[in-house]
């Protein structure tokens, strides 16, 4: 007799989910449940799910990683699974978790994407070969710098509320010259050298739901 598992996918897209429901459940004898990522940290303290896919065009990347470390603590056996995945923005800070299990990009349909996840039940990993070496060789933003931090992501995105550096200071909790120096950082990164200049480069690049 076979085992139903139980897979959680994290996202808005209630479309998303429906294609998914008529798929999934027979393909890979699975229940699926759908949370909300304003819910997902409350919904898995109880929850005895084996993969938790998350959709990336839904869900912001601070959350899904404060997410999956939240995860690797309390139940390091659950895999994840990341779909949707920005190729505009490093996001690769998402895998250092032992728990990722796959990562499939935007352009990735739903074929290649079970036949990946065939692959994870099997106890592989399912990562694009640009990410695994590094480099997103499709756009190379980020091919000469460093990734952003989480932390300089918040200041980034602190900017294009219009916020102040003693703002945003007082909204992290640290002082302006802290801000300062994050945003020396960002600057160098990003290869901008003015706020106005940093604030179009988040307004193209810089992964965030909108609600």
């Amino acid at each position: 007799m076979f085992k139903i598992l139980h897979w959680i996918v994290v996202s808005r897209s209630q479309v998303l989910m429906e294609l998914l429901a008529g798929r999934w459940p027979q393909e890979f004898l699975v229940k699926l449940s759908q949370v909300s990522p304003d819910e997902m940290c409350d919904q898995i303290k109880d929850n005895q799910a084996s993969m938790v896919v998350i959709d990336l065009s839904t869900v912001d990347l601070q959350k899904a990683y404060q997410f999956q470390r939240l995860l690797a603590r309390q139940h390091p056996s659950v895999r994840v699974v990341y779909i949707q995945f920005p190729k505009l923005v490093d996001a690769r800070f998402l895998m250092q978790a032992p728990t990722t299990a796959g990562v499939f990009y935007l352009d990735a349909g739903l074929t290649e994407i079970s036949l990946g996840l065939s692959n994870i039940l099997r106890g592989h990993r399912v990562i694009p070969i640009q990410l695994v070496n590094g480099v997103n060789d499709d756009f190379g933003l980020y091919e000469d710098t460093e990734p952003l931090t989480i932390r300089e992501r918040e200041v980034l995105q602190a900017l294009l509320s219009g916020s102040t550096n003693l703002d945003i200071a007082n909204q992290l909790f640290v002082s302006e010259s802290t801000i300062k120096t994050h945003l020396y950082r960002v600057f160098r990164k990003i290869g901008v050298s003015s706020r106005g200049q940093a604030i179009a480069w988040a307004q193209t690049y810089l992964h965030d739901v909108v609600v």
